[in-house]
């Protein structure tokens, strides 16, 4: 069973990977068997993350990138490509959010910003990948999208609609791939324990309204996310295209019979 989740071999390049969800991938990654490319705006915290990872006997590489540049992701696929020889898998975590409130009050740029960083750079760095991975034989694109596109958000709307158009780039993609061997998937989480998503699990009010609106009754850990993304990109996923996981505690599911009372 320990073959279906081996990554021995693969080369994979995780976004947004110095802190959270990006990290925990990028660490359970490299434990089963993938040199990991670690990437962010800052280099030092990548330089940790793949310190550890080193320290524990994996493999890591550190390419600074800003998701939001067409250029420095080009040069984050060939730096990978130069040192490792090509991607095995792709793992888009990084995102922008610099707007909470009401639709109608968001700023034109940070309309635009959500937009550009939350789809376009998912869409401009997984076609600068795909030609190479193709011609390894295969692979995958992990997108890491959220709950937030599936449900209407009094405060979240631009985001949310951010996180619906990359499910529907996953689907276009495993359309347009498929035959080369490539697979692309979402997975879509709720609400995680990190600095991302701090302002709503650090708000008590906040925390004890999602906690009793979660069949789970709790939030969730970054590493309950990264076993996703270990499954999509080993051997145990590689009849799963064009589909979202949803890893939420249940809030998607329904209410608790308490709330609902």
């Amino acid at each position: 069973m320990a073959s279906l989740f081996d990554l021995t071999g693969q080369v994979a390049i995780i976004t947004g990977s110095s802190k959270g969800i990006g990290r925990a991938i990028a660490e359970r990654m490299a434990e089963h068997g993938a040199r990991v490319v670690v990437s962010s705006r800052k280099a030092d915290a990548c330089e940790a993350v793949a310190e550890g990872i080193r320290g524990r006997g994996g493999e890591a590489l550190v390419v600074p990138c800003n998701i939001g540049r067409k250029e420095e992701l080009q040069a984050l696929v060939d730096r990978t490509a130069a040192e490792w020889g090509g991607v095995d898998a792709l793992v888009c975590n990084a995102a922008v959010n610099p707007y909470y409130g009401p639709s109608a009050g968001i700023p034109d740029d940070a309309w635009d910003r959500i937009m550009g960083s939350n789809i376009r750079s998912n869409h401009w760095l997984a076609n600068m990948v795909l030609p190479g991975m193709a011609a390894r034989g295969g692979g995958s694109v992990t997108v890491v999208s959220s709950i937030a596109g599936l449900r209407g958000s009094a405060t979240l709307g631009a985001y949310g609609v951010s996180k619906a158009a990359d499910m529907q780039l996953v689907r276009n993609l495993a359309v347009e791939w498929g035959a080369q061997g490539i697979r692309a998937n979402c997975i879509a989480p709720g609400l995680i324990r990190t600095d991302f998503a701090r302002a709503l699990w650090e708000d008590p009010a906040n925390l004890k309204k999602r906690t009793l609106s979660t069949p789970l009754g709790r939030i969730g850990e970054p590493d309950e996310i990264a076993g996703a993304a270990v499954f999509l990109a080993a051997a145990s996923g590689r009849f799963m295209t064009g589909q979202t996981i949803v890893i939420d505690g249940g809030v998607t599911a329904g209410t608790p019979a308490l709330e609902e009372s």
